[in-house]
């Protein structure tokens, strides 16, 4: 084979794509990742800060962790995984005991996810704000806290589909950083950086693969690419697939943004303690203070609050935060923050968002969108997972799932096609 000529383009270096071409390369089988970025790991990044920690911009948490492909890989690999529960699992201010109104909030959101678990199978999908206590006191932040896990306001998610999510209630973490792990474990795999697919030309024998460094040729393709992505160039496909443009434009990315900044006379906190900046609205952050007992805030936006302030940049976001901490701790807490890192996901034009979600009625596009096409064409990634998506783990497992599929569909096939 040559570098234009492969027999498996993977077309994405995120998770999904490290995944697949992992397990294709272990059963032998030539295979290219095509990575538009100048580096790998997709939506997990990991930077260095200023202060010389690890940040990560994209995702952060091993989500049910105890199942996790992830941790499994991180403890194998020797990175340390730290255990410390969640601060969203305490309902505590940064500084003094619980305050009456978040264990008040505590009830409510989990008084919304009983109703939305006990959501009949039978009946007809509708939003997930369709649980919320009708005028409930809670109901801003409510969805404030829904622009966090799925980076949409609560009226825009399907119900049928948060009631499928899988969560095993398991949240860890890698101290080194979930982007490097991530990134790490393309070691060694084939990659082409700064490689865009700008088109699959499925009309002869083979697939060819168009980029702006030229054209591959190639047995079979797998697609990781975002679905914001797939469903806003309907062109990627020759001849078209307007099934896999509206299974995606069923499974939009939200938005999750976060802002880090460094935090002066930090010991006045308690490590991995958070608050949110206003209780009476959805357009407000979460703040996570020490995160690893670092001297640090982890601010959370989401939904069309993130989206607003992406106009405007860090600088937007900076402003926003200190105008909150300034509310919550008094004037001269201007002085103890700076910002550290960030990164405006929507902005990203390789990924146009954070993670999926499905609109309501379209639960069932996970599936519809991860079906193979002519057995040559497959897809993969966090949308294509109808239980853990908008994760890490669940782009890992589609990853790993639609490289057994292509290893199952190539070893049936004669064997002039595999030579």
């Amino acid at each position: 084979m040559t570098a234009s000529d492969v027999e498996v383009v993977v077309i994405g270096g995120g998770a999904a794509g490290i995944a697949a071409a992992r397990k294709l390369r272990a059963a032998g089988i030539d295979a290219l990742i095509l990575e538009a970025r100048d580096r790998l790991g997709g939506r997990a990044w990991t930077v260095a800060a200023p202060t010389g920690f690890p940040i990560d911009l994209g995702c952060g948490w091993l989500h049910s962790a105890d199942r996790n492909p992830w941790r499994l890989l991180a403890e194998a690999e020797g990175y340390t995984v730290d255990h410390t529960p969640p601060p969203w699992s305490r309902p505590t201010l940064p500084r003094g005991s619980p305050s009456p109104a978040h264990a008040a909030f505590g009830e409510a959101i989990g008084s919304f996810r009983e109703k939305l678990a006990a959501f009949p199978a039978g009946e007809a999908d509708r939003p997930a704000s369709a649980f919320k206590k009708p005028q409930g006191r809670w109901n801003p932040l409510l969805d404030a806290v829904s622009t966090f896990y799925s980076g949409a306001e609560l009226d825009r998610i399907s119900a049928r589909d948060l009631s499928r999510y899988d969560d095993s209630g398991v949240n860890w973490r890698v101290v080194e950083g979930y982007g490097a792990l991530v990134a790490a474990q393309g070691a060694g795999l084939p990659v082409r950086l700064g490689c865009s697919a700008e088109r699959i030309d499925r009309r002869g024998k083979r697939l060819r693969v168009d980029t702006a460094q030229g054209s591959i040729a190639a047995d079979f393709v797998i697609v990781t690419l975002p679905s914001n992505l797939l469903a806003d160039n309907p062109g990627l496909f020759l001849p078209a697939l307007p099934d896999k443009a509206e299974a995606a434009a069923g499974l939009p990315l939200g938005l999750a943004d976060k802002l880090f900044l460094s935090l002066a006379g930090a010991e006045e906190f308690e490590d991995e303690s958070r608050t949110f900046g206003r209780m009476d609205r959805a357009a407000t952050p979460a703040y996570h203070f020490r995160p690893f007992g670092r001297p640090e805030i982890e601010a959370y936006f989401g939904g069309e609050l993130a989206r607003a302030l992406e106009v405007g940049g860090e600088a937007a976001f900076a402003n926003f935060d200190i105008a909150e901490l300034v509310g919550l701790f008094g004037s001269d807490f201007a002085k103890r923050v700076k910002p550290l890192a960030f990164h405006a996901w929507g902005s990203d034009p390789w990924a146009r968002g954070s993670y999926s979600y499905a609109v309501p009625g379209r639960a069932d596009d996970h599936a519809r969108l991860a079906m193979p096409v002519d057995g040559r064409l497959f897809f993969a990634g966090e949308a294509c997972s109808t239980t853990d998506y908008s994760t890490a783990h669940g782009a890992y497992l589609t990853g790993e799932e639609t490289a057994g599929q292509l290893i199952a569909i190539r070893n049936r096939l004669p064997l002039s096609h595999n030579t």
